[in-house]
């Protein structure tokens, strides 16, 4: 038998984490973003072997299930919102480090011989 009521807290657990993880990416702080995100993955993984088809749930649960699966995905687009503009400054800024390296070891190599 499927248990309802513990795939509603799982969800429920992750809709809390999400509305967390939307406001450290509002703020900045990608550490404590991270740090949220294992948070959820462990309840995503924890969720996988209680959220399996069973006997026919009744209306409410569908209905406060589907609820939690949307606010997740709707703060899941809020968290990437913040975070892309983020991550294209850190790729922009890598691949500059990246280049000025190449720069450097081909100058090095040039004086050397």
């Amino acid at each position: 038998m499927v248990a309802y009521e513990n795939v509603l807290e799982t969800y429920g657990a992750m809709s809390v984490k999400s509305a967390e993880m939307v406001e450290a990416a509002q703020h900045g702080d990608w550490e404590r973003l991270i740090a949220l995100e294992k948070d959820c993955s462990a309840l995503v993984t924890a969720l996988k072997p209680i959220d399996k088809p069973g006997p026919r749930p009744d209306a409410g649960y569908v209905k406060r299930k589907v609820a939690f699966i949307r606010k997740v995905l709707a703060d899941d687009a809020e968290i990437r919102r913040h975070a892309e503009p983020w991550m294209t400054r850190l790729q922009a800024y890598l691949g500059s480090a990246r280049q000025e390296q190449r720069l450097l070891h081909a100058y090095e190599g040039g004086r050397a011989g």
